[in-house]
């Protein structure tokens, strides 16, 4: 009492607030501590979760923990994805990224208005408004609603979130964003991701970017930005502290550079890939000196490096790739000399026009990947490298490169070298043997030779790819030899491994492609390939070797095949069944035959792509193709098949391309065809089929670009809805009987007037020579001869109606096709004369109008036909004289025999006025002058040589004509075909 009296009032209450403040500060601490095992969520906050989630779409159990009876579970800050703050018990975190839930996104989370974290981002809320509610959530300092398909107009009210850090609105692409201004009132933000949205009228995205001065990561890739800088932009509040920096997949130009000098000190990752950047590169991206990652690729930039990206001391990734870079590759090395050499991990210069040799790179001391493919490099390699490298991955496909492989001993670090597509020669060195590394080995499609033994990959035990195909190499092991690697992919076509199949393959169970086709292979397949256990093989391609035996049964071993090509071998016996997954099955070319019902179980629904051609399968063909709905090519050419083509054809409904070629079908064409309108290649060639050509192809088959029907029984006329197949671009009708008139509505088939492109042919999902293609095979009459085009066929622009009943003249409307390069209509009885206007078809290599009842003179334009190289107009009955001009000369005589009244070279007949008269000494006036009475002779002379000649002419020519014409030779062209193949 005695203290308490000596101190003042003041003194006193000064006590008693600090002694009030400890306590406030010191108890509720020692209650929270106690009572915290028994703290619970806010019940009004379970609710408004509850609420949220009887609006939600979600897998069975994925959520079941929310609303359990369960005393321990009934906790809400116990639930999946739920957070708590430890003290209050008040949610502060929501997080239900990739939970795959769907529903509805309602305003009861409104409730949790002590929320800082939301992250419901790639779900399915496909077709839901933007949550506009968002905005009221004050303390949000995370935000992610990214990759939900929301629609709607973005919510304005997201600018009141002024504590916001992070902010992921990527890939919603309905959201409309007409302006970004709002996002200028959100000065924490750091991180700002828009990915995949079309801010195409949010123009003003510069401006926001310069008032967020906290903003670090920007994401815009993908947005539709067009190159439009403000010309008075202000750089004095822009964002210094930006350090990442994605704009890469928009449609901006060089203009943006200046804009980002600005950012220079801060910038540690830039991407503006895949935009429309032009011209040199600019030496601003050598000032940004923090820079560590640069990818500037798929652009349309030009020159080399420039000098100053020597100095760019922390740059690790510089990707140039897909550009127009050019000039000598040593060149652009030699302008990265600097501390660039000892920073540099990755240099992707890959699809530019760089040339030259190969420099030796090793002196980048620390570039782990280096990628020079699809360049015009033309020199030769390095042959060995001076130091040792860190490099892991080596790319130099795609290339002219000569000489031979170096000694690669250096780069022992090597996981992957690929050096696929480029001219090298000679043995391949024995140092790849000691790249322990090594995972991934592509040297395919060289010109390597030489002997590869055990010694080649001796250390490769981590070796998974390994391609060698379509080089001379002789692969040598002994007969017990166990390779050290288990590999994953393995291309060996065209090299020499037979005549026994390769024992070594015994241990290789872990292959998915196996592509040894063409490596000589004269053997059965033994039974321990089919057992290999544990294999997950989805191609497999022994085509083209000499393989013999039966096959077993497939449909139970290797249930992830889904390619199949066992063509050009000798397998016989009936057809085995291949696994349900299977998609492309090629047995073209072998000795099956055996029962047809065997076609309707050889595999399942996925069947895309079939060729069975040029087997020994014979009979009715099977009316069951119902299962496979999903084919797209099916090719049984070169068979014996007879009888009608059954109907159910007509349920393949994407089927694109139907050969029957060389078969003995009869009957009509069954009407279900009509329902196949995805049919771009259809050949009927050599059957016996016969009706009138139904009318129905030109109304529904409006894709066909490829039409055969030649060596058939088709009779009546060309339809008239023939005009309306635009896409054809070879029509084959010839050998048939067909009667009547060409159509004149010719000019309507565009795809003849159009380029051909090989495109044309290479169509379909998925083919074992390059996946992902399905190549159509014809036969193909050019220049007399028969040959079986293969990937050439697209080029062709083809009308062959040889050997019919056809009479009318030749429509003028023909010489619009002007991209033509043979027209047949040989054997026919068309009569007037050759079109005047024939001379347009410049692309003409081969003209046969031979055996009909043409009349008239060869027209002039025909010598202007500079490509004509096979020329045939004989028996006919045009007249006159031979157009003069190189090209028509150069033909045989045979090619214009049976035109009696022809005259002039390469015809013997020589046409009046052709000999030269001696010519007199002319008199002259004392002018020079020739006198009246010796240019008197002269027509004279003239005169009475062309009378004569009409009058001989004249009557040696009708006494000609009265021969029958039975006894005139037919043209071979058109009767019997030579053969022949490429």
């Amino acid at each position: 009492m005695l203290i308490m009296h000596r101190l003042s009032s003041v003194q006193l209450l000064y006590i008693l607030i600090i002694v009030l403040l400890l306590y406030v500060k010191q108890g509720p601490r020692f209650i929270s501590a106690a009572e915290r095992a028994k703290l619970r969520c806010i019940e009004r906050e379970r609710q408004a979760l509850l609420s949220f989630k009887q609006e939600l779409a979600y897998p069975s159990g994925l959520l079941s923990s929310w609303g359990s009876d369960d005393e321990e579970k009934s906790d809400c800050c116990k639930w999946v994805g739920v957070g708590c703050n430890n003290r209050t018990g008040r949610i502060t975190m929501l997080d239900l990224h990739g939970l795959a839930v769907g529903g509805n996104i309602t305003d009861s989370l409104l409730e949790l208005q002590h929320l800082n974290y939301l992250d419901i981002s790639d779900n399915s809320f496909y077709g839901n408004p933007f949550p506009s509610f968002v905005g009221s959530l004050r303390k949000l300092r995370y935000l992610s609603l990214s990759n939900n398909g929301l629609i709607g107009r973005l919510s304005y009210q997201l600018g009141n979130l002024s504590s916001l850090q992070s902010l992921d609105l990527s890939y919603n692409f309905h959201v409309s964003f007409e302006s970004l201004d709002w996002l200028s009132r959100l000065s924490f933000l750091e991180h700002l991701h828009l990915t995949g949205n079309h801010l195409t009228q949010a123009s003003d995205w510069m401006q926001v970017v310069n008032k967020l001065p906290r903003l670090k990561d920007l994401q815009l890739s993908d947005c539709s930005l067009l190159s439009i800088v403000p010309p008075a932009l202000s750089f004095v509040n822009s964002s210094r502290s930006l350090s990442i920096l994605d704009l890469s997949f928009n449609q901006l130009s060089s203009s943006i550079v200046p804009w980002l000098s600005n950012s220079s000190d801060s910038l540690v990752d830039l991407d503006l890939s895949a935009n429309q950047l032009q011209g040199f590169i600019p030496d601003a991206f050598g000032k940004m000196t923090s820079l560590t990652n640069l990818h500037l690729a798929d652009n349309q930039l030009e020159g080399g490096i420039p000098r100053s990206f020597g100095g760019m001391c922390s740059l690790r990734e510089l990707d140039l790739s897909s550009n127009n870079l050019s000039g000598p590759l040593p060149r652009s090395i030699r302008n990265m000399h600097g501390c660039v050499e000892n920073s540099l991990k990755s240099l992707q210069l890959r699809d530019n026009q760089l040339h030259g040799s190969l420099p030796d790179f090793t002196r980048f001391s620390s570039v782990t990947e280096l990628d020079l493919s699809h360049n015009k490099l033309n020199g030769s390699l390095p042959k060995r490298f001076r130091q040792r490298s860190e490099l892991v991955s080596l790319n130099l496909s795609d290339n002219q490169l000569t000489g031979s492989l170096p000694d690669v001993a250096m780069l022992s670090s090597l996981r992957e070298f690929h050096i696929y597509n480029n001219r090298l020669d000679g043995n391949v060195s024995e140092s790849s043997g000691s790249l322990s590394q090594l995972e991934k080995l592509n040297v395919g499609r060289n010109s390597l030779q030489g002997v590869m033994s055990e010694a080649h990959f001796s250390n490769l035990s981590k070796l998974q790819d390994l391609d060698l195909s379509h080089n001379s190499l002789v692969l040598k092991f002994t007969y017990d030899w166990a390779p050290p690697f288990l590999l994953n992919y393995l291309y060996l076509s065209s090299c020499n491994l037979g005549p026994h199949f390769p024992q070594w393959l015994r241990n290789q169970n872990n292959l998915w492609v196996l592509d040894i086709s063409g490596t000589g292979i004269s053997d059965t397949i033994p039974n321990w390939f089919w057992d290999l256990s544990n294999s997950d093989l989805t191609l497999l391609n022994f085509s083209h070797n000499n393989m013999r035996g039966m096959l077993p049964d497939l449909s139970s071993k290797y249930a992830e095949i889904v390619g199949v090509d066992l063509s050009s071998n000798q397998f016989e016996g009936p057809l085995p069944p291949f696994p349900l997954q299977t998609i492309a099955l090629d047995l073209s070319n072998n000795m099956f035959s055996g029962s047809n019902s065997a076609i309707c179980k050889i595999a399942g629904p996925q069947l895309i792509s079939l060729d069975l051609s040029k087997n020994l399968l014979s009979g009715n063909l099977p009316n069951c193709l119902i299962p496979f709905d999903g084919l797209e090519f099916l090719d049984l050419a070169d068979n014996n098949f007879s009888g009608r083509i059954p109907r159910s054809l007509g349920s393949l409904l994407v089927l694109r391309t139907l050969n029957l070629r060389n078969n003995s079908f009869s009957g009509r064409l069954p009407l279900s065809l009509k329902k196949c309108t995805d049919l771009m290649f259809l050949d009927l060639t050599i059957n016996k089929l016969h009706g009138k050509i139904p009318a129905w192809m030109g109304e529904s088959l409006l894709s066909l670009k490829f039409l055969f029907l030649q060596s058939n029984e088709f009779y009546g006329s060309i339809p008239s809805h023939f005009c309306r197949l635009r896409h054809i671009k070879i029509l084959n009708l010839s050998l048939n009987n067909i009667s009547g008139i060409i159509p004149k509505c010719l000019n309507n088939y565009t795809a003849m007037i159009q380029k051909g492109e090989l495109t044309d042919i290479t169509s379909g999902k998925l083919g074992l020579g390059q996946p992902g293609q399905h190549v159509n095979k014809a036969w193909v009459e050019w220049k007399g001869r028969q040959y079986e085009y293969v990937r050439s066929l697209g080029l062709f622009r083809i009308i062959d109606f040889a050997g019919n009943k056809l009479t009318g003249e030749i429509p003028e409307e023909i010489t619009s096709l002007l991209e033509l390069v043979a027209l047949n209509l040989s054997g026919n009885n068309l009569t007037g004369g050759i079109p005047l206007k024939i001379g347009q078809l410049k692309q003409l290599e081969s003209l046969d109008l031979s055996g009909n009842q043409l009349s008239g003179v060869t027209p002039s334009s025909t010598a202007s036909l500079s490509f004509l190289s096979c020329l045939n107009l004989s028996y006919n009955n045009l007249s006159g004289k031979i157009p003069s001009g190189t090209q028509l000369q150069s033909f045989n005589a045979s090619a214009f025999s049976g035109n009696l009244a022809l005259c002039g070279l390469p015809v013997t007949h020589k046409c009046p006025g052709d000999e030269a008269t001696p010519r007199p000494l002319a008199n002259t006036d004392n002018q020079g002058n020739e006198t009246v009475v010796d240019e008197f002779r002269r027509w004279f002379y003239t005169a009475l040589g062309i009378g004569f000649g009409v009058f001989f002419w004249g009557v040696s020519g009708a006494l000609l004509l009265k021969r029958s014409r039975r006894d005139m030779p037919i043209s071979g062209s058109w009767t019997k075909h030579g053969t022949g193949s490429t």
